[in-house]
């Protein structure tokens, strides 16, 4: 890592980083897919803090499109008609779970006055995109349909998630548009919206830290082969109207190779007359909402999305 690109992290990133290097374990990218899910597993279990326990915490299924989605609810109360998150976790669409995405899920529903579910979506390369976004919209459509059955308001719904799964909460948004299912919010850390753009930001931080070029172009060789309907699915930026989709949220670090590429969603979405919160976090790195042992940005940007869903449950 040259000096002048070590100088844009922050100290604890930069500590973080290479401690990280000095231990030795092996990228992502070279361990075979069950075992990276292990390590990513593993790694978030680490470096996240432990979820905070829940009024009410339930795992149930959800119909998808190829089978049954295991999904898992939290609470800080068990009133009925609380507004509910869909969480869509990270992992370009071939690692995360549950599991990776649960303490901030925790953290989400005790200061935002809703409910979080997250789904376990189908992954790649056993099933290639778009099977995880299908599954996606079947389970938001499945709360917008027999959410009530679970305590939950289905007339206010919000989506969200990081990285893939801000992806896919992203197409999602625009397919709930679509389909007539109206959202309060979506809320999207670091999306990845585009893939044939070379951004500054990609090319300035994808050798060298956690989200590398080579890992990237894994995950996306690893999803690639399903039949995509629409560029769009994959590739939000290339809708051909985002008018009328829901009010954003966009978290980014500034020093990730998607930066850029959200800043072009956020403009494109302001630009078709939708309501944009933009907040970058300077000098952390990709994956940070989930290095909050190590990261005290990591607990700002919960809070901060837990506050924009409280605001957009209310207005």
């Amino acid at each position: 890592m040259s000096e002048a690109l070590r100088g844009h992290f922050t100290q604890a990133v930069q500590a973080l980083m290479d401690n990280v290097k000095r231990a030795g374990f092996p990228p992502i990218h070279t361990q075979p897919v069950e075992q990276a899910r292990q390590s990513y597993k593993i790694g978030v279990g680490a470096t996240a803090y432990p979820p905070l326990p829940m009024a009410r915490v339930e795992d149930f299924t959800i119909p998808g499109p190829a089978g049954a989605l295991r999904a898992r609810l939290w609470a800080a109360s068990t009133e009925p008609d609380l507004p509910v998150l869909l969480y869509l976790h990270g992992g370009g669409f071939v690692i995360g779970g549950i599991e990776t995405c649960e303490s901030m899920c925790t953290v989400l529903a005790q200061h935002s006055g809703g409910a979080v579910v997250a789904v376990d979506y189908r992954l790649a390369p056993e099933n290639r995109f778009p099977a995880g976004l299908d599954d996606s919209f079947a389970a938001l459509k499945w709360l917008a349909e027999h959410g009530h059955g679970k305590g939950l308001d289905r007339r206010r719904i919000a989506v969200g998630g990081d990285s893939a799964g801000g992806t896919l909460a992203a197409s999602v948004a625009l397919m709930a548009r679509d389909a007539g299912i109206p959202l309060v919010l979506q809320a999207l850390f670091y999306p990845s919206v585009q893939l044939g753009l070379k951004t500054d930001s990609l090319l300035t931080y994808s050798a060298n830290t956690l989200l590398s070029w080579d890992l990237m172009h894994w995950f996306e060789s690893n999803a690639r082969g399903g039949e995509l309907r629409q560029r769009w699915h994959r590739e939000p930026l290339h809708a051909p109207d985002h008018r009328g989709v829901a009010p954003a949220w966009i978290g980014l670090a500034e020093c990730d190779p998607l930066t850029d590429e959200g800043k072009l969603y956020a403009r494109k979405l302001e630009e078709a007359g939708v309501p944009t919160q933009l907040t970058i976090w300077p000098g952390v790195i990709h994956d940070f909402i989930n290095l909050g042992r190590f990261l005290p940005e990591a607990a700002d940007a919960h809070q901060q999305l837990a506050a924009a869903l409280k605001r957009a449950y209310q207005s």
